[in-house]
């Protein structure tokens, strides 16, 4: 039987948290201005959108990296590093972005730090792979 990935898990559980929070920001605007489908030229709820929708295309599959760095026994710092900074870089990016379209520092900064842990999780991947790979 595999390990539990238990670090994944708080991780994972976190994000989602984070995900109804952001889903229950665009269902709140979309009621009160009585949007069903698209957002009907309403700025704020457009902003809501594309904040909802950047985590949706951008934590799955940074979520999934770790569960598999974890599970291949990747050091728990690692894997605990990586998913809180993934994790302040959602909050970060929803922060910035939610408030305006144009730039500011917290969707700069979370757009980096998701690039960075992106980037760095799937070094590891590779270097676990390689290290595991018999010829």
């Amino acid at each position: 039987m595999a390990p539990l990935p238990r670090i994944t898990l708080l991780i994972v559980s976190l994000h989602v948290l984070l995900y109804l929070l952001l889903s229950l920001r665009v269902v709140l605007r979309r009621k009160s201005s009585r949007i069903g489908i698209g957002t009907g030229g309403d700025t704020a709820l457009a902003l809501r959108v594309r904040v909802h929708a950047n985590f949706a295309e951008y934590v799955p599959l940074a979520l999934l990296l770790l569960a598999l760095l974890e599970l291949s026994g990747t050091v728990a710092w690692f894997v605990w590093a990586c998913g809180l900074i993934l994790l302040l870089a959602r909050v970060l990016h929803a922060i910035g972005l939610g408030g305006s379209a144009g730039y500011s520092a917290g969707r700069f900064g979370g757009a980096v730090l998701t690039f960075a842990v992106l980037l760095a999780m799937a070094a590891m991947g590779l270097w676990r792979f390689l290290l595991q790979a018999t010829l």
